[in-house]
């Protein structure tokens, strides 16, 4: 696996790093030991994913940018090398489809909106036909996703940590459940304390107006 760095720093790119006074603090970072591949904190975080943004190039230079979810572990690392997700039937585009015919670069965005978390990857992509490799499509398949019409398998090359600046949380129904869980559950088992200590004073109103 090779530095995210060296693959996206660029003669352009360390020229307006110059210019804008950041060259020193990348090619430091760039120096550094490229990653074998895939850590436990990568495979932890991808695997736990509910959707991914995945760019691609187009014949005529142009990227198109595709989000693809599901439920937390629909994408699987398959090896420290390569990730991989199950593609059902969409729109009927195929414009990421076809893209890969041309050229397998891709540019992953996995997301962690709640935690502001973002996970850079880029690789070369291949979409294989579920009849063409029916051990992977099972392999990659989703509980209630349907039937699986191809496969997306991705040699992993480099990927990077982003800050989280600028991300702004946002929170899905099972998040803002684990979180607001607990309150409720106190709050609800409260007012059923408050219910009964009422019926006990209309029951003891009752008899001591008889």
């Amino acid at each position: 696996m090779e530095h995210f760095g060296r693959i996206m720093f660029t003669g352009a790119v360390e020229a307006e790093q110059r210019a804008q006074g950041s060259y020193d603090t990348y090619a430091r970072m760039a120096e550094r030991p490229a990653p074998e591949g895939l850590g436990g904190d990568e495979t932890a975080f991808l695997t736990a994913r509910t959707s991914l943004y995945m760019a691609t190039v187009s014949a005529t230079g142009w990227p198109y940018v595709q989000h693809r979810g599901g439920p937390a572990g629909f994408i699987k690392v398959l090896d420290p090398q390569t990730i991989g997700f199950a593609d059902y039937r969409g729109n009927r585009q195929y414009v990421s489809s076809g893209h890969l015919r041309g050229s397998g670069r891709v540019s992953l965005f996995a997301m962690d909106y709640a935690r502001q978390a973002r996970l850079k990857l880029i690789g070369h992509a291949a979409m294989i036909a579920a009849d063409a490799d029916p051990d992977l499509a099972k392999a990659l398949h989703t509980e209630g996703g349907g039937k699986v019409e191809r496969t997306v398998r991705i040699r992993i090359e480099a990927f990077d940590w982003n800050c989280p600046q600028f991300i702004t949380p946002r929170f899905d129904t099972n998040e803002i459940a684990r979180l607001v869980g607990p309150e409720m559950e106190r709050l609800e088992k409260r007012n059923a304390e408050l219910e009964a200590e009422l019926a006990a004073l209309r029951a003891q109103t009752e008899r001591e107006t008889k």
